[in-house]
């Protein structure tokens, strides 16, 4: 195998790699929280696990997907510039707590906010560019990519209107920001897998 093929294989399995972390960590940190409070019991959201032993593997997961997003190089001068923001937002989630003080709350929220406006856009965007001809297998790709980003939209927005709304009501009783939050991330984590030639690869020419 050549340089320039092991490099690509590499790249594809890191590819898989950030998609696999990203579907593990709403499961990994939920329960590692059950074991620590000795019962099925499912914060309100993600990040409130900072507050549990469990920030480990959530600080540990953001910064491992950081790093990927930083070492990100994609075809245009956008893909670079996508991965760089996608870094620092994934940074801020990790280091600045939801329970601290007020401006590391604010900083925390604007920026899990803005990662998933980031990896909507790698999928809505930068995923379902094409060449000349598009493959039967590619067109089928663009059609998961599109929907794993419009499902991030819409979570995001559930989540601005549920804390807008509905919050400190009957319905935070089942934890709707965690569930949302972990659709997001199943569906970053299934459109990255699915950009590492997982499923629905292309036929070798």
């Amino acid at each position: 195998m050549s340089s320039n093929n092991r490099v690509f294989v590499s790249f594809v399995t890191l590819r898989r790699v950030v998609g696999v972390l990203g579907m593990a960590l709403p499961v990994v940190v939920a329960l590692w929280g059950f074991y620590f409070l000795g019962g099925i019991e499912i914060q309100s959201s993600i990040s409130g696990y900072y507050g549990l032993r469990t920030r480990d593997d959530f600080v540990g997961i953001l910064c491992v997907i950081a790093w990927f997003f930083f070492a990100y190089r994609g075809y245009e001068r956008k893909d670079d510039i996508a991965g760089d923001l996608a870094c620092l937002f994934a940074l801020g989630v990790a280091f600045f707590p939801n329970d601290g003080q007020a401006w590391e709350r604010v900083v925390h929220f604007a920026s899990a906010a803005a990662l998933f406006l980031v990896l909507s856009y790698f999928s809505l965007v930068l995923f379902t560019k094409s060449g000349p001809t598009r493959t039967p297998q590619k067109k089928i790709r663009n059609r998961i990519y599109r929907v794993c980003g419009v499902i991030m939209l819409v979570c995001i927005i559930s989540i601005g209107l549920y804390s807008w709304l509905l919050d400190d009501t009957v319905v935070s009783r089942v934890n709707p920001v965690f569930w949302l939050e972990s659709l997001m991330l199943w569906a970053f984590g299934i459109s990255w897998f699915v950009k590492g030639e997982t499923l629905l690869r292309d036929p070798p020419t």
